[in-house]
């Protein structure tokens, strides 16, 4: 479970570059979640972007643009795509940073598309 801690601060290092910007709405040891400050589909006060927890067999990182957007994906590795679970989660049980790489430049799109698609300020 102490490998998955370190997965875990690694991960959310990704999501915490866009706290400037984004709500934080749980920063615990085991979750770290982020919403935008409004949410335009649903006229809402705030939409998810992303998150981090600590599950039972590993660390799952969770980007709701590449759900909202999956062209997003386009272009995307291998064995990034190996890691997804559903439309928008990727799990990993150790570091690595190079899918963490991508993974950075990914949230980054998604945070560009939110941006110019009205979902950010």
């Amino acid at each position: 479970m102490a490998e998955f801690h370190s997965v875990f601060i690694q991960l959310k290092k990704i999501l915490q570059k866009y706290e400037d910007s984004l709500i934080v709405k749980k920063d615990m040891e085991d979750e770290y979640d982020l919403n935008t400050p409004n949410n335009p589909i649903t006229e809402s006060s705030d939409g998810y972007f992303g998150s981090v927890h600590i599950k039972k067999n590993y660390v799952s990182f969770y980007l709701m643009p590449v759900y909202a957007y999956p062209e997003l994906l386009e272009g995307s590795s291998e064995p990034l795509k190996k890691r997804m679970q559903g439309k928008s989660c990727f799990n990993f049980k150790k570091i690595d940073m190079g899918l963490f790489e991508e993974l950075q430049v990914l949230t980054e799109k998604g945070f560009n598309q939110y941006k110019s698609s009205g979902w950010l300020e």
